[in-house]
Order: C-alpha cells, then sequence, then structure tokens
C-alpha cells in the first residue's frame, strides 16, 4: 500500500500555507559564553573589525556592544 491515495489525479496542495525553504532568511547566530561580536564577526567575515556589522543588524536587542549575552540570537547581515 502506498502512502498517498492513487486516484489517477494530481495532488491538490491548494491548502499548504508554509514550509521550509533553503535560501533569503537572514543567518543568526546564538550567542555563547565567553563571545563577542568581534570573535562572531572573525567566525562569519574572518575580520573581527567587521562587529560594527552585526552590531547595527541587531541594535533592538544590543545596547551596549562590549555587553552581550548568552542565548542572545543575533542576526548576522551578509
Amino acid at each position: 500500500m502506498t502512502p498517498f491515495p492513487d486516484n489517477g489525479g494530481p495532488i491538490d496542495f491548494s491548502d499548504v500555507t508554509g514550509g521550509a525553504t533553503t535560501s533569503g532568511g537572514p543567518r543568526t547566530y546564538v550567542v555563547k559564553k565567553g563571545d563577542s561580536l568581534s570573535k562572531i564577526a572573525k567566525e562569519f567575515y574572518k575580520d573581527a573589525k567587521q562587529w560594527k556589522k552585526i552590531y547595527q543588524a541587531n541594535t533592538d536587542q544590543i545596547k551596549n556592544p562590549d555587553l552581550i549575552k548568552p542565548g542572545q540570537k543575533l542576526i548576522i547581515p551578509d
């Protein structure tokens, strides 16, 4: 027996409203103990001086760039 009914017609996906995508969404990073914006920038951009890019993308949750907390989910812009 097949997992889908075979009624000879096409399968109707018209009611499907969501699903996973392989691209299009921003990259994210969850801060770990001992992280800093410059350390994260070095990991993603190979340049610690790019930390401001991460800071500017996350000013809604980072008030002081020297004080990030483990568990924070940061957006990593391209």
